[in-house]
This record gives structure tokens, C-alpha cells and sequence, in this order.
């Protein structure tokens, strides 16, 4: 008796991902909005057939969760891409004197480049601008509360938009700069009050607030579009 790689749902095979995890208290599953599969996490020592019959126990709203998720959008000519408040259409040039692979043009994110680099192109001009964005906002909120900030990463995670370490390191997904500047903001705030709050106390949401006013909108925002962001590109 084995857990299954595939789990069969009226979506199709959808790939299932068993995790066993140390500091799991119940079993639980996530959807990866992202790899279009489920994550089924367990504790150590769960049984297979304990397992197994937890699957079958949420066969329902793992199929409704998979088809409630949003069509996945392509980086390619033609498309819309946000970028914070505004939306670009993607345009390929041949050739443009004097500018850069990507740049911002008016309403229109213009690339010089074979159709099929247009992805990577793309995805590399997002990380760079949310990177600028992340490097600009964190220390002047950090330097506000009198903390300090060790270094700033850009990474692409699927289950936490960001990160604040022990020694003070943030770590954020370049796909916040598809998100609201609003949200953006909200979430470098979340790991900035991480520096003086390491827990998720009232001091700690209070912090938030003070560093970005709306905060409980912003985060209301990410849960009901988190799938829509993950499936871009």
C-alpha cells in the first residue's frame, strides 16, 4: 500500500506532493496554485492507510478548490501585465536604437528579443523592478522603527510572499510587483515589524498598521487574488 503521485479528479490527473513534516501537528493539504498540484502534508509517523483515508475524506473540496482556480496567463505579444497600479501590454520590437531588452514605453512593457525569450525577458524585468522596489521601501520602514535590515533577497515562493529571519534578513516573492502598490507595501511592513515583533502578537499588528495604514485590506487582497498571482507567466 503506497500514498498516490496522482490523484484523479474531473480537472483531470492532478499531482499530489506528500510532505512529512516534524513540526505538523494534523494532517492538511494545500493547493499549488502554482505547479497545478496538491500538497498533502503529514506528521511524522501517520499511517498510510490514516493518510489515505484523509484523501478520500477531502476529495470534494480538493475538487472544488482545483476548479475554482483562475486561468493561468501567459507571458507572451499581446498580453496584459500589472505592474503595481498599471497595466502594460507587451510589445516586441525588432530593434530599438538606444534602449535597454525591457523597458516601460507609455501603456505598452517593449522588449527586443525573440518570441520565445519574451517569458524570460519578462519575468527578469519583474524580478529587477520588484528588487528596486524592495531595497527602497524596507530600509526606510526599518530605519523609522530603529531597526536594521541585513539583506534583501528577491525569490520566487508559492506559500509566504516574504520572510524575516533571525538576523534580520527579509526575503520577499518578485511577484508582489504584479500586486496593488498598496499590497506591496503592506507586505515589506509585515517583515520590517518582524524585526522588532518575532511573532504575531497585537504589538506586532499594531506595528503593521503604523508602518502601513489599511494593512487588514491589503492582506484581505492577497488571500482572495494569491492564485491569480501565481499563475502569471
Amino acid at each position: 500500500m503506497s500514498l498516490p503521485r496522482l490523484l484523479r479528479l474531473p480537472a483531470g490527473r492532478v499531482p499530489v506532493k506528500v510532505r512529512v513534516s516534524n513540526r505538523a501537528r494534523r494532517l492538511a493539504l494545500r493547493i499549488d496554485a502554482q505547479a497545478d498540484s496538491i500538497e498533502l502534508v503529514l506528521p511524522r509517523r501517520t499511517s498510510i492507510p490514516r493518510a489515505l483515508n484523509f484523501l478520500s475524506e477531502n476529495r470534494a473540496w480538493l475538487e472544488t478548490r482545483i476548479n475554482a482556480l483562475p486561468p493561468r496567463t501567459s507571458l507572451e505579444e499581446g498580453k496584459i501585465v500589472p505592474i503595481l497600479d498599471r497595466s502594460y501590454r507587451i510589445r516586441r520590437l525588432q530593434y530599438a536604437k538606444g534602449h535597454r531588452t525591457v523597458w516601460i514605453e507609455g501603456d505598452e512593457l517593449r522588449m527586443t528579443c525573440s518570441p520565445e525569450q519574451i517569458p524570460k525577458k519578462i519575468v527578469d524585468f519583474l524580478k529587477e523592478r520588484a528588487r528596486q522596489e524592495f531595497l527602497r521601501r524596507a530600509p526606510r520602514m526599518a530605519d523609522s522603527i530603529g531597526r536594521r535590515i541585513g539583506r534583501i533577497t528577491v525569490r520566487d515562493t508559492t506559500t509566504r510572499w516574504g520572510s524575516c529571519s533571525a538576523a534580520g534578513n527579509l526575503a520577499f516573492s518578485w511577484r508582489l510587483v504584479m500586486a496593488p502598490e498598496a499590497v506591496l507595501n503592506y507586505v515589506v511592513a509585515h517583515e520590517v515589524a518582524h524585526l522588532a515583533e518575532m511573532n504575531h502578537g497585537p504589538r506586532f499588528w499594531r506595528l503593521v498598521e503604523k508602518l502601513a495604514p489599511g494593512s487588514e485590506r491589503q492582506r484581505d487582497w492577497l488571500n482572495r487574488h494569491r492564485a491569480r498571482l501565481l499563475r502569471i507567466g
